[in-house]
């Protein structure tokens, strides 16, 4: 069977701990990393691309939900969601991540969580589709993390060459949205997750068609489904394989892959 290489994450130093004691007694799962805030766990799936995402819900500054957010769509791994607080009855997660378990874990329990995940493993070697589906609940639950949601418009696009602004159509209105704002795009399906303002705003659009409508000096693809503003930029950090981590203005980090490394490279020549 093949191993899973997973990270676990958890804020709580004894429940990680306990958490990797349990996991040494699983020979399908490699424990790749260890994480202690949502903010190492997006950066661990950036740099190692686990296959599973042992996540704890509850975390001071980013949560489990907000990771999962943060994370460009072609890396988003498979999630075991874990919390002490039963209060986060996550029936629409059991549709779309392999488990959710609360704490304490037993062995049995996280046995079948494993199972569950090998399983889907073998049924799904392309999970990309998973973030789009992911989105609406984990906006719903956050009302209940943070006691607000984030704002998202969902629907299609147009570009207003003349302002510089994509025109995104929802049921009953259509947000103008300036071009310059736009810090980075996340494909998800048939879907985009333009990232301005700090808002997330969903149209319904291909990536093909989108990059054609955005300024080619700009807005570069970075991934298979990543689309950044060169403007947002602050820092980049070089990986081992020839990729890249940008780290952007927003707060934001994503990551580079190899096809399509040359962009940020010609970027970096010219600064």
């Amino acid at each position: 069977m093949r191993r899973l290489r997973t990270v676990i994450v958890d804020d709580e130093p004894l429940a990680l701990r306990l958490l990797e004691s349990v996991l040494a007694d699983f020979a399908g799962v490699e424990l790749i990393d260890r994480c202690r805030n949502g903010r190492e766990a997006v950066r661990a799936v950036q740099e190692h691309s686990p296959d599973l995402l042992i996540l704890d819900i509850q975390m001071p500054g980013m949560t489990g939900f907000d990771v999962i957010k943060h994370l460009q769509a072609d890396l988003v791994p498979m999630v075991i969601f874990c919390t002490a607080y039963q209060r986060y009855a996550l029936e629409a997660f059991d549709l779309y991540a392999v488990d959710y378990l609360l704490k304490p874990i037993t062995a049995e329990r996280l046995r079948l969580a494993l199972d569950r995940a090998n399983a889907r493993y073998e049924e799904e070697q392309d999970r990309r589709q998973e973030k789009s589906t992911l989105l609406g609940a984990i906006d719903e639950i956050a009302q209940r993390v943070h006691g607000k949601a984030e704002k998202v418009s969902a629907g299609d696009a147009a570009v207003v060459a003349a302002d510089q602004k994509i025109a995104i159509k929802d049921v009953d209105s259509i947000t103008m949205v300036d071009i310059d704002d736009i810090v980075w795009v996340d494909a998800a399906g048939d879907y985009m997750c333009i990232h301005a303002n700090g808002i997330i705003h969903i149209m319904r659009s291909t990536l093909k068609s989108l990059v054609e409508k955005l300024p080619a000096d700009n807005f570069k693809r970075i991934h298979r489904s990543t689309i950044v503003n060169l403007k947002h930029i602050e820092k980049v950090t070089p990986l081992p394989r020839g990729e890249y981590i940008l780290e952007l203005d927003c707060g934001e980090s994503l990551k580079v892959s190899r096809n399509y490394r040359d962009a940020i490279r010609s970027y970096l020549d010219a600064h």
